[in-house]
């Protein structure tokens, strides 16, 4: 059986992965399933979405507490688990944890899964953040710089410059060229150098 394909977008709150997601999602001859951060978090009881609990979950924004860390390593292994059942999976995320990445790039590297940046200047962000409802107020400051940290990338996209249908052809771009994807290898090559 062929295994499924990958597109892990990262990026920090409000840089525009869901809207891309969505556009990739449309724009794709093949279906590629939504299995990113959010439908996990959605997946807890209610109460989790709200504090003192939301805080052991992803509530301080730039670091998980224990229910993080366990759910999104639950979610690697099921997009992994999809991807070798033959599903094609697009997932958006923020690899703020080191050991998020280093963990992506464990179980992906020698997949068909290919990492893409999403991209957004700090003050675009945060206007963004001001206009959404749902979002706390400093999200993206914290997360803008540590989200990039530790990736290397197949692809960036600049959501301020681009379109969410711009940034999904740029992606598309790249899958149809048949450019095998290296993010993720070249990531776990240089976590295994600097041991």
């Amino acid at each position: 059986m062929q295994t499924g394909t990958l597109i892990m977008l990262n990026g920090a709150s409000s840089s525009g992965k869901t809207t891309l997601l969505e556009a990739l999602q449309d724009c794709l001859d093949e279906p590629y399933i939504n299995a990113g951060l959010d439908k996990f978090l959605f997946m807890l009881p209610e109460r989790y979405l709200e504090r003192p609990l939301w805080d052991d979950v992803l509530g301080l924004a730039d670091r998980a507490g224990g229910m993080g860390h366990t759910l999104v390593s639950g979610m690697h292994c099921a997009i992994r688990a999809l991807l070798e059942s033959g599903i094609n999976v697009v997932a958006d995320h923020v690899l703020v944890e080191p050991v998020w990445a280093r963990e992506c790039a464990v179980l992906f590297a020698s997949m068909n899964a290919y990492l893409v940046g999403v991209r957004c200047p700090v003050e675009v962000l945060e206007a963004r953040e001001r206009l959404r409802k749902n979002r706390t107020l400093g999200q993206a400051r914290l997360q803008v710089d540590l989200v990039h940290a530790n990736c290397v990338y197949d692809l960036e996209v600049h959501t301020d410059r681009n379109t969410p249908q711009e940034c999904a052809a740029q992606v598309k771009a790249l899958l149809d060229s048949g450019q095998p994807p290296r993010a993720f290898a070249t990531m776990l090559q240089q976590m295994g150098e600097q041991k």
